[in-house]
């Protein structure tokens, strides 16, 4: 198989391109590592490999639809609901 073939057939699969799958499950990894596990931000973005703070945030604004704190913060305020 090609690799234009498997980026198809993967897209056509998930719904978004093979790098982007993997942004969004590191993003969401480092979600769970601050809503459960009490990460701040600096230690879940190296913990899920980003070596830019910068990036991640940006990445995770993006991807997620907010900055990592405000989100993490909005939805521990629906948890408690």
């Amino acid at each position: 198989m090609s690799v234009s073939q498997f980026y198809q057939k993967f897209k056509s699969a998930v719904g978004m391109g093979p790098m982007q799958c993997q942004k969004r499950l590191r993003l969401t990894e480092a979600r769970r590592l601050m809503l459960d596990e009490g990460r701040n931000v600096t230690e879940a973005s190296a913990e899920v490999g980003y070596e830019s703070l910068s990036q991640f945030i940006r990445d995770y604004r993006r991807m997620l639809g907010a900055a990592p704190k405000e989100d993490v913060l909005s939805l521990r305020r629906r948890l408690e609901k």
